[in-house]
């Protein structure tokens, strides 16, 4: 709280800004000074020359005069040159102390200034204004200093005060600086931890968005297949039908005049309807490939337990694929690991063994599916895959296909005729991985 003496005590702010002098008013008439207004030097002047300030306080750089040349001025008027005059500098540089004890200034504030400190340097001054006073002029001093001679003319006290003021300054600062640094160099590792925190979240989003392309691409080929699959087995079971209609029809024109020619056709008419049964089964079991989405799953384990299910007693099984290995595929890739056992049991013959193990050729793996059974002859290796084929030995190496095409897998024969069969399942690096 400021007391009824200290508005008494008028203190002069010379600053050519604006919003800067009436900050500084407001810091001062908080304390209980009263305050006047000066925009530069020559203002200065003609206010003090009215009516004498208890202190100047101004800016340096200023229009018309700066506040070196109206510190000057005010000590070389011997009517003013008491008044302590206290300087507001940015002091970006060390001369600017020098030339201020040799304009006479009293004091320097630094900016940006703090009002706490504005109030202590005023309370400093004014308490030492008796002993400024009461000193003795000091004759002429001749410092050399940045290139340039200065006289100053400023007591010992004055020139201690001021030194004494603009390094505690330059210590605040200094503290002030490392506390800026400390907490620089803490938003620093905050930063760089979230950068690596953020790299981490984009591999992992970059991961899920392949594993997303992926998927989408499979579940679209999936569609695509089913689609062009419906259209195939539509066309078949019309043609099939047909001929069965022909078939049943010729029979009944012959069943007075050739019993045995029409029951020929009767036969005929069968064996088409049992092609026709197949053909709607197998839509059945085929629209349910790329219907879920693929995933990984581990094919030591799938092997094992289709071979556990199906296999005949009395044939011996090999699992040679490390534990831990997955494949990228859709759902029913079981499917295609009945269907090789089964086909192997069911054309090998003299079958004895069945062993599944793993190739690595290249940048791709392998998965094997062998037998010592009779092979499968050079000139039925790629018809064995072919739909047209299927229906009359089956589909399951044609679905086994079309599963593993899903996710860009390929199935072939590979075996040598008479020495037992051997399919291969290629693996491209992004659909097999181990686990473990």
């Amino acid at each position: 709280m400021h007391t009824p003496l200290k508005r008494n005590i008028k203190i002069l702010v010379v600053e050519d800004s604006r919003t800067q002098a009436e900050f500084l008013r407001h810091i001062l008439e908080l304390e209980g000074y009263r305050v006047m207004l000066a925009e530069n030097g020559i203002d200065a002047l003609e206010q003090t020359a009215m009516d004498l300030p208890a202190i100047i306080l101004s800016d340096i750089i200023m229009p018309e005069m700066d506040g070196y040349e109206l510190s000057s001025r005010i000590k070389q008027d011997p009517k003013t040159a008491a008044i302590p005059v206290i300087l507001v500098s940015q002091l970006f540089d060390p001369a600017d102390v020098i030339r201020g004890l040799e304009a006479g200034a009293d004091d320097f504030i630094i900016k940006p200034y703090e009002p706490e400190y504005i109030q202590s340097r005023i309370r400093t001054i004014l308490e030492a204004l008796p002993l400024s006073i009461s000193e003795r002029p000091e004759p002429p001093l001749e410092i050399s200093a940045f290139n340039k001679t200065y006289h100053i003319c400023a007591g010992r006290a004055k020139i201690l005060q001021i030194l004494l003021s603009t390094y505690d300054v330059a210590v605040r600062k200094n503290v002030e600086l490392e506390e800026a640094r400390e907490q620089v160099n803490a938003v620093n590792e905050q930063i760089q931890q979230a950068i690596a925190d953020l790299r981490e979240s984009n591999r992992h989003l970059m991961s899920e968005n392949s594993e997303r392309r992926k998927v989408e691409k499979a579940l679209d080929d999936a569609n695509k297949k089913l689609n062009l699959m419906a259209s195939i087995t539509r066309h078949d079971v019309i043609n099939q039908l047909t001929s069965q209609h022909e078939s049943l029809k010729t029979a009944l024109s012959l069943q007075e005049k050739d019993p045995q020619k029409a029951w020929e056709h009767v036969a005929n008419a069968t064996a088409i309807a049992t092609r026709a049964l197949n053909s709607v089964k197998f839509t059945r079991d085929y629209q349910k490939v790329g219907v879920k989405s693929p995933q990984w799953q581990n094919i030591h384990v799938l092997v094992q337990a289709t071979a556990k299910e199906i296999l005949p007693k009395g044939l011996e099984f090999v699992n040679d694929i490390p534990q831990g290995t997955e494949i990228f595929a859709d759902p029913l890739i079981g499917t295609v690991f009945s269907n090789l056992i089964e086909n192997a049991v069911k054309y090998g013959g003299k079958i004895t063994t069945i062993r599944f193990c793993v190739q690595i050729k290249g940048i791709d793996t392998i998965i094997i599916c062998e037998d010592d059974g009779i092979g499968i002859p050079s000139g039925r290796k790629d018809k064995i895959f072919s739909y047209e084929d299927g229906m009359n030995t089956g589909l399951g190496l044609y679905l086994a296909r079309e599963i593993l095409a899903i996710t860009g897998i390929t199935l072939s024969e590979t075996g040598a005729g008479g020495s037992g069969a051997r399919f291969e399942i290629h693996c491209p690096a992004a659909t097999i991985r181990n686990a473990g």
